[in-house]
């Protein structure tokens, strides 16, 4: 067993290391940093099943580090959730596949009540359907599942969530977020203590 957790995590740490690194993640930054920071707008995050979790934990993300987000479920979009787009905003949408339907239903909804709001797509399949419709789409290089089946999102998930990462990094980069903006935007727990006595220091 201990042998076959080292291959687990050495199959997801090559996946990692496999994510194409192109032009997409500078201009997803310029298309983020324009909407959000330049128009007032906000980040709008959206995928289905586990893919919908690693979009939820990078809108979260992306507010705890001073750039408002939310996460939007494409089927509760459906039901009226739509409503939450305001046409500044900009999307951000995760498929595997790039064929997820209600995704895709998601963008043709968001389209028909704003359709100056820009797309920015994490898939695995620069040809699918998603990416066509986006305005910029980002490949995670698609790894196989370390699933036993091959089925299970494992390997995908976690390029994603390191894909979702690394646009984080870049985005407080760009716009300078500190310590004291982190500790304005996070009161409680030690990450609320830790980023008050950084702020302290370095003011």
């Amino acid at each position: 067993m201990i042998e076959k957790i080292r291959e687990i995590f050495n199959s997801e740490a090559a996946a990692i290391k496999n994510i194409p690194v192109t032009k997409s993640f500078e201009d997803a930054i310029e298309i983020i940093h324009r909407q959000v920071h330049g128009k007032n707008g906000k980040l709008v995050t959206s995928g289905m099943g586990k893919a919908g979790q690693i979009a939820h934990n990078i809108a979260t993300t992306f507010s705890s580090t001073g750039t408002p987000s939310i996460f939007l479920h494409p089927s509760e979009a459906q039901h009226g959730d739509l409503g939450i787009l305001q046409k500044n905003d900009v999307l951000l949408a995760i498929s595997n596949s790039g064929k997820t339907r209600e995704i895709i239903e998601l963008i043709d909804l968001k389209n028909n009540l704003y359709p100056e709001i820009p797309v920015i797509v994490i898939t695995s399949n620069g040809t699918s359907p998603l990416a066509d419709k986006s305005d910029c789409f980002i490949l995670t290089g698609a790894p196989a599942e370390v699933c036993l089946l091959g089925l299970t999102p494992t390997t995908s998930t976690t390029v994603m969530t390191v894909i979702g990462d690394a646009l984080v990094v870049l985005m407080m980069g760009k716009i300078g977020f500190s310590a004291h903006d982190y500790a304005n935007r996070h009161h409680g727990g030690y990450l609320g203590m830790k980023s008050r006595e950084i702020s302290g220091k370095t003011k």
